[in-house]
Formats: structure tokens, sequence, C-alpha cells
């Protein structure tokens, strides 16, 4: 097993290898405006310090999200289009359930993105494999008495601390623990998530509602 595993479902363009075992090599940058630029060099770079090329590859993982709509597409095209010219399955996996195996947190907490516009994508765990919800986008006062009292990892927790109960690592999202998650459960025999991004709301760029169509005469 050799995976190649990305995300750029949330400001941290991360990449990481792992052989089945361990992690050979990562690297993340957070930047969230540059996601495209990024993540190819950051490809090159964790295959080269591993000494590897791409052919020896035997499949992709990529966060599927939440995410905000630009990033989240850059990992998942990407991932496609490493797997289509490779001929790899990629497999996909939600971006909060790598951010809770990255905690190591083994009792109930909560994961929380910052998803913009004042709200979280978010959900509850029972432990750091365990997700108990669905992950979902509110408002965090709307949420507040679903998770009082409960630890809380990500950028949200951080950003609405009076909501979120106390703040621990990690802070951003870590492709060698969704490497490290996903190479897990495959050697278990489970199926993982088809690589389609995971929005939960529309995208911030739409059509105008009196848009009128020009149609040449």
């Amino acid at each position: 097993m050799l995976l190649l595993a990305m995300d750029t479902a949330t400001p941290a363009v991360t990449v990481a290898l792992h052989d089945g075992r361990s992690v050979l090599a990562q690297y993340a940058q957070v930047d969230a405006r540059r996601h495209g630029e990024l993540l190819l060099p950051a490809v090159h770079r964790v295959l080269g310090e591993a000494g590897l090329e791409p052919a020896a590859l035997t499949g992709i993982v990529v966060g599927v999200g939440p995410g905000p709509y630009t990033g989240l597409r850059v990992g998942l095209v990407t991932a496609a289009t490493f797997a289509s010219a490779l001929g790899v399955p990629v497999h996909g996996l939600c971006t909060l359930d790598g951010l809770a195996y990255a905690s190591g947190i083994d009792e109930p907490f909560v994961v929380a993105t910052d998803a913009r516009r004042k709200e979280v994508y978010w959900a509850r765990y029972d432990d750091r494999r365990t997700r108990t919800t669905e992950p979902s986008v509110d408002r965090p006062a709307d949420i507040a008495e679903r998770v009082a009292g409960l630890p809380a990892v990500g950028a949200g927790a951080r950003l609405y601390g009076e909501v979120f109960g106390e703040a621990r690592d990690p802070e951003h999202q870590s492709a060698a623990a969704l490497a490290a998650l996903a190479a897990e459960r495959l050697a278990a025999g489970e199926e993982l998530l088809e690589p389609r991004p995971m929005y939960l709301r529309r995208p911030d760029a739409q059509v105008p509602k009196n848009y009128k169509v020009v149609t040449p005469k």
C-alpha cells in the first residue's frame, strides 16, 4: 500500500504519503487563497522527500469536505486526475474525520472548522474514530447547547471560543492523519466515501436573479 493523501477543504493545503504502516513524508501550508497554486508543488515535494515516483502509488485519498466551493474542488479535481492518469482508485474521507483522528481524543468531543459567513462546519464524536452526527453547517450560537461542555478541535472552535468548550489541537487539517485513517479503514476492509464534494450549502457566487440572457440577432 502506498497512499497519496491531500485535502484542500480548509485554509490548509496539506499532502502526505503513507505506506500502510507509517507516514513517509508530509507537507502543509495554511493559505486560504492559494490552494490551486500550492497543491501540485506540495505533491512534488512529498514524493521527492520519499524518493518515489507517482507510478509507485497504489491509491489516492482526498478530503471531501465539508468546505468552501473553490478550495474543496481543487483537491478533488487533482485527486481524480492523478487517479485517472495512474489507473489507481481514489478514496474520499470526511475532512472533519481527519481532524478528529489527528486529535487523539478518546472521549466525546466536537470538531468545528470555519465555514465563513459567521458559520462553522461541525460534527460530534464519541472518540477520534467514531462520528455520531452527520456533518452540518450552522451559526455557533444556534448549536451552543449541543456542544456545551465538550472539548473542541479545529479553527472554528478557536474562532468562536465563547460557544465551544476547551480548545485542543489540531487547529488545521493534516493529510498525514487523513492518510493514516484511510489506511486503517482500508486494512479493515471498510469502504470509504466516493470522491464527491460535501458542500452543505450553495456556493457564494451565484447568477443574479434578474440576469437577462442576450442572444445574437
